[in-house]
Protein backbone atom coordinates (compact mmCIF):
# COMPACT_ATOMS: atom_id res chain seq x y z
CA UNK A 1 0.00 0.00 0.00
CA UNK A 2 2.46 2.40 -1.29
CA UNK A 3 0.23 5.36 -1.58
CA UNK A 4 -1.51 4.96 2.31
CA UNK A 5 -1.36 8.11 3.84
CA UNK A 6 -4.17 7.41 7.29
CA UNK A 7 -3.54 3.75 9.12
CA UNK A 8 -5.53 3.89 12.21
CA UNK A 9 -6.12 0.20 13.92
CA UNK A 10 -6.82 1.77 17.08
CA UNK A 11 -8.74 -0.21 20.41
CA UNK A 12 -8.16 -3.62 18.87
CA UNK A 13 -6.50 -6.59 20.16
CA UNK A 14 -3.46 -6.57 18.19
CA UNK A 15 -0.39 -8.78 19.04
CA UNK A 16 3.37 -9.03 18.25
CA UNK A 17 5.88 -6.37 17.30
CA UNK A 18 5.44 -3.50 14.98
CA UNK A 19 5.94 -4.84 11.75
CA UNK A 20 9.15 -3.31 10.05
CA UNK A 21 6.78 -3.53 6.84
CA UNK A 22 5.52 -0.09 8.01
CA UNK A 23 8.21 1.95 7.13
CA UNK A 24 7.76 1.04 3.17
CA UNK A 25 4.59 2.84 3.21
CA UNK A 26 6.78 6.30 1.94
CA UNK A 27 3.58 8.05 1.91
CA UNK A 28 2.17 7.60 5.43
CA UNK A 29 1.23 10.49 7.00
CA UNK A 30 -0.82 9.90 10.02
CA UNK A 31 0.28 6.23 12.12
CA UNK A 32 -2.28 5.41 15.27
CA UNK A 33 -1.64 1.56 16.56
CA UNK A 34 -2.66 2.90 19.83
CA UNK A 35 -4.86 0.48 22.84
CA UNK A 36 -3.39 -2.59 21.50
CA UNK A 37 -1.20 -5.06 23.00
CA UNK A 38 2.01 -4.59 20.87
CA UNK A 39 5.01 -5.63 22.10
CA UNK A 40 9.30 -5.44 21.24
CA UNK A 41 10.73 -1.82 20.39
CA UNK A 42 9.42 0.84 18.37
CA UNK A 43 10.99 -0.02 14.44
CA UNK A 44 13.76 2.00 14.10
CA UNK A 45 13.08 2.25 10.41
CA UNK A 46 10.36 4.94 11.22
CA UNK A 47 12.66 7.11 10.78
CA UNK A 48 12.70 6.70 7.57
CA UNK A 49 9.16 7.62 6.71
CA UNK A 50 9.68 11.43 6.33
CA UNK A 51 6.10 12.00 5.62
CA UNK A 52 4.81 11.43 9.16
CA UNK A 53 2.89 13.66 10.87
CA UNK A 54 1.31 12.22 13.64
CA UNK A 55 2.56 8.91 15.71
CA UNK A 56 0.31 7.57 18.40
CA UNK A 57 1.50 4.04 19.69
CA UNK A 58 0.13 4.92 23.30
CA UNK A 59 -1.38 2.15 25.68
CA UNK A 60 0.25 -0.71 24.26
CA UNK A 61 3.26 -2.86 25.88
CA UNK A 62 6.36 -1.37 24.26
CA UNK A 63 9.54 -1.70 25.61
CA UNK A 64 13.49 -0.76 24.91
CA UNK A 65 14.18 2.80 23.88
CA UNK A 66 12.79 5.54 21.70
CA UNK A 67 14.97 4.74 18.19
CA UNK A 68 17.52 7.45 17.39
CA UNK A 69 15.86 7.76 13.85
CA UNK A 70 12.43 9.02 15.39
CA UNK A 71 14.21 12.10 16.66
CA UNK A 72 14.93 13.35 12.88
CA UNK A 73 11.24 13.36 11.73
CA UNK A 74 11.51 17.29 12.39
CA UNK A 75 7.81 17.97 10.50
CA UNK A 76 5.90 15.84 13.08
CA UNK A 77 2.85 17.62 14.54
CA UNK A 78 1.88 14.86 17.09
CA UNK A 79 3.74 12.27 19.11
CA UNK A 80 1.90 9.71 21.72
CA UNK A 81 4.24 6.97 23.12
CA UNK A 82 2.21 6.98 26.85
CA UNK A 83 1.44 3.87 28.51
CA UNK A 84 3.99 1.65 27.18
CA UNK A 85 7.14 0.48 29.46
CA UNK A 86 10.03 2.15 27.28
CA UNK A 87 12.83 3.68 29.04
CA UNK A 88 16.30 5.40 28.49
CA UNK A 89 16.77 8.64 28.75
CA UNK A 90 15.56 11.75 26.18
CA UNK A 91 17.68 12.69 23.49
CA UNK A 92 18.85 16.62 23.30
CA UNK A 93 17.22 15.51 19.89
CA UNK A 94 14.17 16.54 21.24
CA UNK A 95 14.40 19.96 20.55
CA UNK A 96 14.40 19.20 16.35
CA UNK A 97 10.71 18.82 16.70
CA UNK A 98 10.22 22.78 15.11
CA UNK A 99 6.23 22.02 14.74
CA UNK A 100 5.36 19.54 17.12
CA UNK A 101 2.06 21.06 18.91
CA UNK A 102 1.76 17.85 21.53
CA UNK A 103 3.92 15.35 22.74
CA UNK A 104 3.15 12.56 25.54
CA UNK A 105 5.66 9.96 27.01
CA UNK A 106 3.76 9.95 30.25
CA UNK A 107 3.44 6.58 31.77
CA UNK A 108 6.76 4.86 30.59
CA UNK A 109 9.98 4.61 32.66
CA UNK A 110 12.09 6.89 31.07
CA UNK A 111 15.08 8.56 33.17
CA UNK A 112 17.40 11.24 33.03
CA UNK A 113 16.76 15.04 33.13
CA UNK A 114 14.43 16.99 31.00
CA UNK A 115 16.69 18.16 27.95
CA UNK A 116 17.13 21.71 28.10
CA UNK A 117 16.55 21.57 24.29
CA UNK A 118 13.05 21.06 24.40
CA UNK A 119 12.95 25.39 23.68
CA UNK A 120 13.63 24.42 20.31
CA UNK A 121 9.58 23.07 20.05
CA UNK A 122 8.05 25.89 19.49
CA UNK A 123 5.00 25.45 18.82
CA UNK A 124 4.23 22.91 21.46
CA UNK A 125 0.95 23.56 22.83
CA UNK A 126 0.54 20.13 25.28
CA UNK A 127 3.37 18.23 27.00
CA UNK A 128 3.08 15.27 29.13
CA UNK A 129 5.97 13.67 30.70
CA UNK A 130 4.12 12.48 33.86
CA UNK A 131 4.65 8.80 35.48
CA UNK A 132 8.23 8.46 34.49
CA UNK A 133 11.64 8.48 36.92
CA UNK A 134 12.84 12.00 35.47
CA UNK A 135 15.60 13.73 37.75
CA UNK A 136 17.33 16.46 37.60
CA UNK A 137 15.64 20.47 37.75
CA UNK A 138 12.89 21.55 35.39
CA UNK A 139 14.72 23.59 32.31
CA UNK A 140 14.33 27.32 32.66
CA UNK A 141 14.16 26.64 28.67
CA UNK A 142 10.62 25.96 28.72
CA UNK A 143 9.88 29.85 29.13
CA UNK A 144 10.86 30.12 25.26
CA UNK A 145 7.88 27.81 24.44
CA UNK A 146 5.16 30.49 24.88
CA UNK A 147 2.21 28.40 23.23
CA UNK A 148 2.53 25.95 26.20
CA UNK A 149 -1.09 25.65 27.41
CA UNK A 150 -0.45 21.76 29.63
CA UNK A 151 2.54 21.23 31.52
CA UNK A 152 2.65 17.47 33.15
CA UNK A 153 5.52 16.28 35.09
CA UNK A 154 3.78 14.91 37.78
CA UNK A 155 4.97 11.60 39.77
CA UNK A 156 9.29 11.80 39.05
CA UNK A 157 11.92 12.57 40.39
CA UNK A 158 12.52 16.04 39.90
CA UNK A 159 14.36 18.33 42.31
CA UNK A 160 15.33 22.01 42.43
CA UNK A 161 12.65 24.69 43.02
CA UNK A 162 9.96 25.44 40.21
CA UNK A 163 11.85 28.28 37.50
CA UNK A 164 9.92 31.52 38.41
CA UNK A 165 10.14 32.60 34.64
CA UNK A 166 7.68 30.13 33.81
CA UNK A 167 5.28 32.88 35.29
CA UNK A 168 5.61 34.00 32.30
CA UNK A 169 3.70 31.33 29.83
CA UNK A 170 1.16 33.47 29.21
CA UNK A 171 -0.93 30.31 27.62
CA UNK A 172 -0.26 28.01 30.54
CA UNK A 173 -3.85 26.67 31.69
CA UNK A 174 -3.08 23.44 33.03
CA UNK A 175 0.23 22.71 34.90
CA UNK A 176 1.28 19.45 37.61
CA UNK A 177 4.23 19.27 39.47
CA UNK A 178 3.00 16.87 41.92
CA UNK A 179 4.84 13.83 43.36
CA UNK A 180 8.14 14.72 42.76
CA UNK A 181 11.29 16.51 45.02
CA UNK A 182 11.32 19.87 44.60
CA UNK A 183 11.58 22.35 46.91
CA UNK A 184 11.27 26.51 47.60
CA UNK A 185 9.55 29.35 46.82
CA UNK A 186 5.99 28.38 44.16
CA UNK A 187 5.95 31.42 42.23
CA UNK A 188 2.42 33.39 42.49
CA UNK A 189 2.66 35.37 39.57
CA UNK A 190 1.19 35.19 36.25
CA UNK A 191 -0.02 32.34 35.21
CA UNK A 192 0.47 30.48 38.34
CA UNK A 193 -2.52 32.69 39.82
CA UNK A 194 -4.72 30.15 38.15
CA UNK A 195 -3.31 27.07 39.93
CA UNK A 196 -4.58 25.22 42.63
CA UNK A 197 -2.99 23.05 45.76
CA UNK A 198 -3.25 19.66 43.88
CA UNK A 199 -0.73 20.83 41.18
CA UNK A 200 1.64 20.76 43.75
CA UNK A 201 1.04 18.30 46.10
CA UNK A 202 3.90 15.55 47.57
CA UNK A 203 6.70 17.11 47.34
CA UNK A 204 10.08 17.56 49.53
CA UNK A 205 9.35 21.37 50.62
CA UNK A 206 7.88 23.55 48.61
CA UNK A 207 6.46 26.58 50.31
CA UNK A 208 4.82 29.78 49.64
CA UNK A 209 1.38 31.59 49.09
CA UNK A 210 -1.61 29.82 51.20
CA UNK A 211 -3.91 29.01 48.41
CA UNK A 212 -1.18 26.65 47.54
CA UNK A 213 -1.70 24.55 50.77
CA UNK A 214 2.35 24.54 51.61
CA UNK A 215 3.83 26.04 54.24
CA UNK A 216 4.93 30.12 54.33
CA UNK A 217 8.12 31.01 53.12
CA UNK A 218 10.18 32.12 55.27
CA UNK A 219 13.32 34.30 54.87
CA UNK A 220 16.14 32.63 57.26
CA UNK A 221 17.22 29.32 56.39
CA UNK A 222 19.50 28.52 59.11
CA UNK A 223 19.12 24.80 59.51
CA UNK A 224 21.38 22.93 60.78
CA UNK A 225 23.40 20.25 58.25
CA UNK A 226 22.59 17.37 60.34
CA UNK A 227 18.72 18.01 60.72
CA UNK A 228 18.36 18.73 57.09
CA UNK A 229 20.48 15.38 56.16
CA UNK A 230 18.04 13.99 58.43
CA UNK A 231 15.31 15.05 57.35
CA UNK A 232 16.04 14.21 53.90
CA UNK A 233 16.90 10.67 54.47
CA UNK A 234 13.36 10.13 56.19
CA UNK A 235 11.32 11.43 52.74
CA UNK A 236 14.13 9.62 50.62
CA UNK A 237 13.26 5.99 52.75
CA UNK A 238 8.96 7.09 52.61
CA UNK A 239 9.35 8.39 48.85
CA UNK A 240 11.16 4.49 47.92
CA UNK A 241 8.80 3.12 49.67
CA UNK A 242 5.69 4.33 48.56
CA UNK A 243 7.45 3.86 45.15
CA UNK A 244 8.29 0.36 45.86
CA UNK A 245 4.17 -0.56 46.81
CA UNK A 246 3.38 1.22 43.61
CA UNK A 247 5.30 -0.63 41.29
CA UNK A 248 4.32 -3.59 42.86
CA UNK A 249 0.92 -2.97 42.60
CA UNK A 250 1.54 -1.99 38.65
CA UNK A 251 3.02 -4.89 38.43
CA UNK A 252 -0.05 -7.33 39.94
CA UNK A 253 -2.67 -5.64 38.12
CA UNK A 254 -1.09 -3.66 35.03
CA UNK A 255 -2.75 -0.67 35.66
CA UNK A 256 -1.22 2.38 34.88
CA UNK A 257 -1.93 5.54 37.11
CA UNK A 258 -4.00 8.54 35.81
CA UNK A 259 -3.56 11.97 35.93
CA UNK A 260 -7.05 13.49 35.70
CA UNK A 261 -6.29 16.59 35.91
CA UNK A 262 -3.93 17.52 32.61
CA UNK A 263 -4.39 13.99 30.12
CA UNK A 264 -6.94 13.63 28.24
CA UNK A 265 -5.66 10.60 27.12
CA UNK A 266 -7.31 7.07 27.61
CA UNK A 267 -5.85 4.83 29.60
CA UNK A 268 -4.21 0.88 28.60
CA UNK A 269 -7.39 -1.16 27.75
CA UNK A 270 -7.04 -2.96 31.21
CA UNK A 271 -6.58 -0.16 33.06
CA UNK A 272 -9.57 -0.18 35.31
CA UNK A 273 -10.60 -3.74 35.45
CA UNK A 274 -13.95 -5.27 35.15
CA UNK A 275 -14.06 -6.37 38.83
CA UNK A 276 -13.82 -2.63 39.75
CA UNK A 277 -16.44 -1.57 37.09
CA UNK A 278 -19.12 -4.24 38.30
CA UNK A 279 -18.41 -3.54 42.22
CA UNK A 280 -18.99 0.01 41.45
CA UNK A 281 -22.06 -0.77 39.66
CA UNK A 282 -23.29 -2.85 41.91
CA UNK A 283 -23.51 -5.50 39.38
CA UNK A 284 -24.53 -2.79 36.56
CA UNK A 285 -28.40 -2.55 38.46
CA UNK A 286 -30.83 -0.50 37.22
CA UNK A 287 -30.69 1.55 40.54
CA UNK A 288 -27.25 2.31 38.88
CA UNK A 289 -28.56 3.03 35.15
CA UNK A 290 -28.46 6.79 34.18
CA UNK A 291 -30.06 6.25 30.50
CA UNK A 292 -29.79 4.20 27.43
CA UNK A 293 -28.72 5.22 24.40
CA UNK A 294 -28.34 4.01 20.29
CA UNK A 295 -25.62 1.55 21.31
CA UNK A 296 -25.91 0.39 25.10
CA UNK A 297 -26.20 2.16 28.49
CA UNK A 298 -24.64 4.27 30.90
CA UNK A 299 -24.22 3.96 34.88
CA UNK A 300 -23.18 5.25 37.75
CA UNK A 301 -20.43 4.19 39.05
CA UNK A 302 -17.78 4.64 42.60
CA UNK A 303 -14.06 3.24 41.80
CA UNK A 304 -11.84 1.92 44.89
CA UNK A 305 -10.52 5.31 45.04
CA UNK A 306 -13.71 6.68 45.76
CA UNK A 307 -14.17 8.49 42.37
CA UNK A 308 -17.60 8.54 41.21
CA UNK A 309 -17.78 8.43 37.59
CA UNK A 310 -20.45 7.20 34.54
CA UNK A 311 -19.65 3.96 32.85
CA UNK A 312 -20.95 3.50 29.18
CA UNK A 313 -20.96 -0.04 28.80
CA UNK A 314 -21.92 -0.75 24.69
CA UNK A 315 -24.23 -3.57 23.72
CA UNK A 316 -21.72 -5.40 21.28
CA UNK A 317 -24.89 -7.32 20.37
CA UNK A 318 -25.95 -4.55 18.45
CA UNK A 319 -24.65 -3.85 15.12
CA UNK A 320 -21.88 -1.14 15.05
CA UNK A 321 -21.45 -0.79 18.20
CA UNK A 322 -18.00 -2.09 18.35
CA UNK A 323 -17.54 0.51 15.80
CA UNK A 324 -19.08 3.18 17.92
CA UNK A 325 -17.08 2.22 20.70
CA UNK A 326 -13.91 2.70 18.09
CA UNK A 327 -14.97 5.67 17.22
CA UNK A 328 -15.76 7.52 20.22
CA UNK A 329 -12.03 6.27 21.61
CA UNK A 330 -10.16 7.43 19.46
CA UNK A 331 -11.99 11.14 19.17
CA UNK A 332 -12.17 11.69 22.85
CA UNK A 333 -8.84 10.78 23.39
CA UNK A 334 -7.76 13.21 20.79
CA UNK A 335 -9.15 16.27 21.64
CA UNK A 336 -9.27 18.48 24.94
CA UNK A 337 -11.60 21.16 25.58
CA UNK A 338 -13.97 22.48 28.66
CA UNK A 339 -16.86 21.86 27.20
CA UNK A 340 -16.52 18.39 25.73
CA UNK A 341 -16.66 15.08 28.11
CA UNK A 342 -14.06 13.65 29.33
CA UNK A 343 -12.29 10.31 29.45
CA UNK A 344 -10.78 8.61 32.62
CA UNK A 345 -10.51 5.79 31.43
CA UNK A 346 -11.49 2.17 30.17
CA UNK A 347 -12.22 -1.75 29.91
CA UNK A 348 -12.03 -3.77 27.03
CA UNK A 349 -12.76 -7.66 26.78
CA UNK A 350 -13.67 -9.91 23.83
CA UNK A 351 -16.89 -9.85 25.12
CA UNK A 352 -17.49 -6.26 27.23
CA UNK A 353 -16.35 -2.57 26.13
CA UNK A 354 -17.12 0.38 28.42
CA UNK A 355 -15.66 4.11 28.67
CA UNK A 356 -15.59 5.44 31.83
CA UNK A 357 -15.97 9.10 32.03
CA UNK A 358 -17.02 11.83 33.91
CA UNK A 359 -19.55 12.37 36.18
CA UNK A 360 -22.20 14.91 35.36
CA UNK A 361 -24.37 14.99 38.41
CA UNK A 362 -26.70 17.49 36.72
CA UNK A 363 -27.60 15.28 33.65
CA UNK A 364 -28.98 16.30 30.28
CA UNK A 365 -30.21 19.06 29.06
CA UNK A 366 -33.00 17.34 27.76
CA UNK A 367 -34.38 16.69 30.95
CA UNK A 368 -33.47 20.50 32.34
CA UNK A 369 -35.34 21.81 28.92
CA UNK A 370 -39.09 19.01 29.09
CA UNK A 371 -39.11 18.13 32.61
CA UNK A 372 -41.12 19.60 35.17
CA UNK A 373 -38.75 18.82 37.86
CA UNK A 374 -36.26 20.91 36.37
CA UNK A 375 -36.54 24.65 35.54
CA UNK A 376 -33.61 26.49 33.35
CA UNK A 377 -33.99 30.64 33.66
CA UNK A 378 -32.75 32.67 30.18
CA UNK A 379 -29.01 33.67 32.03
CA UNK A 380 -28.54 29.65 32.37
CA UNK A 381 -30.03 28.81 28.85
CA UNK A 382 -27.89 31.53 27.41
CA UNK A 383 -24.33 30.28 29.10
CA UNK A 384 -25.25 26.24 27.95
CA UNK A 385 -25.66 27.88 24.11
CA UNK A 386 -22.16 29.62 24.56
CA UNK A 387 -20.61 26.41 26.01
CA UNK A 388 -22.21 24.00 22.92
CA UNK A 389 -20.65 26.77 20.83
CA UNK A 390 -17.23 26.71 22.26
CA UNK A 391 -17.05 22.81 21.70
CA UNK A 392 -18.26 23.02 18.47
CA UNK A 393 -15.75 25.30 17.93
CA UNK A 394 -13.08 23.52 18.87
CA UNK A 395 -13.75 20.52 16.86
CA UNK A 396 -14.40 22.79 13.30
CA UNK A 397 -11.64 24.57 13.75
CA UNK A 398 -9.20 23.93 17.19
CA UNK A 399 -8.59 20.91 15.69
CA UNK A 400 -6.09 18.91 13.23
CA UNK A 401 -8.65 18.02 11.46
CA UNK A 402 -12.20 19.24 11.62
CA UNK A 403 -14.33 16.99 13.40
CA UNK A 404 -18.38 16.84 12.28
CA UNK A 405 -20.19 16.01 15.68
CA UNK A 406 -23.00 14.90 13.73
CA UNK A 407 -25.63 14.11 16.58
CA UNK A 408 -26.30 17.45 18.24
CA UNK A 409 -29.19 17.37 20.67
CA UNK A 410 -30.26 18.35 24.17
CA UNK A 411 -29.61 14.79 25.50
CA UNK A 412 -26.26 14.49 24.34
CA UNK A 413 -25.75 18.14 26.10
CA UNK A 414 -24.32 16.71 29.62
CA UNK A 415 -24.61 19.36 32.76
CA UNK A 416 -21.59 19.65 35.82
CA UNK A 417 -22.23 20.49 38.95
CA UNK A 418 -21.81 24.06 37.99
CA UNK A 419 -24.54 23.53 35.15
CA UNK A 420 -21.21 24.03 32.69
CA UNK A 421 -22.53 21.96 29.34
CA UNK A 422 -19.96 19.13 28.00
CA UNK A 423 -20.80 17.68 24.53
CA UNK A 424 -20.98 13.52 25.05
CA UNK A 425 -21.62 10.89 22.77
CA UNK A 426 -19.23 10.76 19.87
CA UNK A 427 -20.19 7.51 18.63
CA UNK A 428 -21.28 8.83 14.99
CA UNK A 429 -18.52 11.67 14.61
CA UNK A 430 -16.17 11.95 11.75
CA UNK A 431 -12.88 12.94 11.11
CA UNK A 432 -12.39 15.10 8.41
CA UNK A 433 -8.70 15.82 6.55
CA UNK A 434 -7.80 18.63 4.49
CA UNK A 435 -9.23 17.72 1.63
CA UNK A 436 -12.42 15.47 2.52
CA UNK A 437 -15.33 17.51 2.00
CA UNK A 438 -18.06 14.87 1.79
CA UNK A 439 -18.57 11.31 3.81
CA UNK A 440 -21.38 8.58 2.80
CA UNK A 441 -22.76 7.12 6.11
CA UNK A 442 -25.29 5.22 6.51
CA UNK A 443 -25.65 6.53 10.50
CA UNK A 444 -28.27 9.04 9.92
CA UNK A 445 -27.99 11.91 12.73
CA UNK A 446 -31.72 12.34 15.27
CA UNK A 447 -34.24 13.02 13.26
CA UNK A 448 -35.83 16.60 13.73
CA UNK A 449 -31.94 18.13 14.35
CA UNK A 450 -30.48 16.87 11.04
CA UNK A 451 -29.63 19.40 8.00
CA UNK A 452 -31.50 18.92 5.17
CA UNK A 453 -28.35 17.32 2.90
CA UNK A 454 -27.92 15.19 6.08
CA UNK A 455 -31.30 13.45 6.41
CA UNK A 456 -32.13 13.35 2.50
CA UNK A 457 -28.74 12.32 0.86
CA UNK A 458 -27.36 9.93 4.06
CA UNK A 459 -24.08 12.65 3.97
CA UNK A 460 -22.01 14.17 6.29
CA UNK A 461 -21.29 17.25 4.39
CA UNK A 462 -18.23 19.02 5.98
CA UNK A 463 -19.03 21.08 9.58
CA UNK A 464 -21.79 22.62 8.45
CA UNK A 465 -24.00 20.09 9.29
CA UNK A 466 -23.08 20.73 12.57
CA UNK A 467 -24.47 24.55 12.37
CA UNK A 468 -27.61 23.63 10.98
CA UNK A 469 -28.51 21.29 14.07
CA UNK A 470 -26.96 24.26 16.63
CA UNK A 471 -29.42 26.16 15.12
CA UNK A 472 -32.41 23.78 15.59
CA UNK A 473 -30.58 23.37 18.82
CA UNK A 474 -30.68 27.30 20.34
CA UNK A 475 -34.58 27.07 18.96
CA UNK A 476 -35.53 24.35 21.38
CA UNK A 477 -34.23 26.17 23.98
CA UNK A 478 -35.63 29.14 23.46
CA UNK A 479 -39.10 28.08 22.52
CA UNK A 480 -39.37 25.59 24.72
CA UNK A 481 -40.43 22.70 21.72
CA UNK A 482 -38.96 19.78 20.52
CA UNK A 483 -38.59 19.82 16.85
CA UNK A 484 -40.52 16.55 17.04
CA UNK A 485 -43.31 17.80 18.93
CA UNK A 486 -46.60 16.93 17.13
CA UNK A 487 -47.39 20.48 16.10
CA UNK A 488 -45.15 20.36 13.77
CA UNK A 489 -45.58 17.95 10.65
CA UNK A 490 -44.76 17.99 6.63
CA UNK A 491 -45.82 21.05 6.52
CA UNK A 492 -44.80 23.33 9.13
CA UNK A 493 -41.57 22.55 10.95
CA UNK A 494 -40.03 24.18 14.24
CA UNK A 495 -38.02 26.43 12.11
CA UNK A 496 -40.62 27.38 9.53
CA UNK A 497 -42.91 28.26 12.91
CA UNK A 498 -40.16 30.04 14.48
CA UNK A 499 -39.61 32.57 10.76
CA UNK A 500 -42.61 33.24 10.57
CA UNK A 501 -43.22 34.50 13.61
CA UNK A 502 -40.27 36.89 12.76
CA UNK A 503 -41.18 37.73 9.82
CA UNK A 504 -44.82 38.84 11.07
CA UNK A 505 -43.09 40.74 13.96
CA UNK A 506 -44.77 37.95 16.68
CA UNK A 507 -41.71 36.19 17.80
CA UNK A 508 -43.25 36.34 21.42
CA UNK A 509 -45.80 34.10 20.49
CA UNK A 510 -43.01 31.69 19.92
CA UNK A 511 -40.66 32.62 23.12
CA UNK A 512 -40.97 29.64 25.89
CA UNK A 513 -43.72 31.27 28.40
CA UNK A 514 -41.30 30.37 31.60
CA UNK A 515 -38.90 32.21 30.06
CA UNK A 516 -40.95 35.85 29.43
CA UNK A 517 -43.43 37.60 31.73
CA UNK A 518 -45.09 40.77 30.99
CA UNK A 519 -44.72 41.37 34.82
CA UNK A 520 -40.62 40.82 34.61
CA UNK A 521 -39.00 44.08 35.15
CA UNK A 522 -36.29 42.88 32.67
CA UNK A 523 -39.35 41.70 30.12
CA UNK A 524 -37.69 44.11 27.44
CA UNK A 525 -34.15 43.65 27.86
CA UNK A 526 -35.05 39.53 27.32
CA UNK A 527 -37.55 40.01 24.96
CA UNK A 528 -34.69 41.68 22.86
CA UNK A 529 -31.77 38.85 24.21
CA UNK A 530 -34.63 36.10 22.69
CA UNK A 531 -34.98 38.08 19.37
CA UNK A 532 -31.35 38.44 18.82
CA UNK A 533 -31.04 34.72 19.71
CA UNK A 534 -33.26 33.37 17.16
CA UNK A 535 -32.19 35.72 14.38
CA UNK A 536 -28.87 33.97 15.10
CA UNK A 537 -30.10 30.38 15.09
CA UNK A 538 -31.61 31.24 11.22
CA UNK A 539 -28.46 31.73 10.11
CA UNK A 540 -27.33 28.67 10.97
CA UNK A 541 -30.36 27.26 9.31
CA UNK A 542 -29.85 28.48 5.71
CA UNK A 543 -31.11 25.73 3.62
CA UNK A 544 -27.75 25.81 1.12
CA UNK A 545 -24.90 24.64 3.55
CA UNK A 546 -22.34 27.46 2.10
CA UNK A 547 -24.80 30.15 3.61
CA UNK A 548 -24.90 29.25 6.75
CA UNK A 549 -22.36 30.93 9.04
CA UNK A 550 -19.55 29.17 10.85
CA UNK A 551 -19.10 28.40 15.11
CA UNK A 552 -17.13 30.79 15.73
CA UNK A 553 -18.74 33.02 14.24
CA UNK A 554 -22.12 31.98 16.08
CA UNK A 555 -19.75 31.84 18.87
CA UNK A 556 -18.98 35.42 18.67
CA UNK A 557 -22.25 36.02 18.15
CA UNK A 558 -24.17 34.49 21.25
CA UNK A 559 -21.01 36.61 23.60
CA UNK A 560 -22.30 39.38 22.38
CA UNK A 561 -25.79 39.02 23.03
CA UNK A 562 -24.71 37.40 26.88
CA UNK A 563 -22.66 40.97 26.78
CA UNK A 564 -25.89 42.91 25.97
CA UNK A 565 -27.98 41.00 28.26
CA UNK A 566 -26.21 41.25 31.07
CA UNK A 567 -25.42 45.00 30.67
CA UNK A 568 -29.15 45.28 30.46
CA UNK A 569 -30.64 43.71 33.34
CA UNK A 570 -27.42 44.37 35.31
CA UNK A 571 -26.96 40.29 35.82
CA UNK A 572 -22.94 39.56 36.39
CA UNK A 573 -21.66 36.00 35.15
CA UNK A 574 -19.72 34.06 38.02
Amino acid sequence: MKKLQRLYLVGNQLVGSIPNELCQMNHLGELDLSMNMLVGPIPECLGDVKSLRMINLGSNQLNSTIPPNLWVLTDLLTLSLSSNHLSGQLSSQLGNFKLLSSLDLSSNQFSGDIPTSIDGCQTLDFLNLSNNFLSGSIPQSLVRVKGLKTLDLSYNNLSGSIPKSLEDLSCLENFNVSNNRLEGRIPDGGCFRNFSAPSFANNLALCGQIMFQVLACTESHHISWLKKLMVSLVILVVIVAIALLAFIRMCKQKKVALSVHFSAQITECIGIPYNELERGTSSFSETNLLGRGSFGSVFEATLSDGLKVAVKVFNLELQGAARSFGVESSILSSIRHRNLVRVIGYCCNMNFKALILTYMPNGNLDQWLHSKNYRVDLIQRLKIAIDVAAALEYLHHGHTFPIVYCDIKPSNVLLDQDMVAHLADFGISKLFDEGETIIQTQTLATIGYAAPEFGMEGKVSSINGDVYSFGILVLEMFTGKRPTDDMFDEERSLKQWVSEALEENTATQVMASDLLSMEDQHYSAKEKCMLSTFELAMKCLAVSADERINMIEAAAALHKIYATFVAGTQWRRP
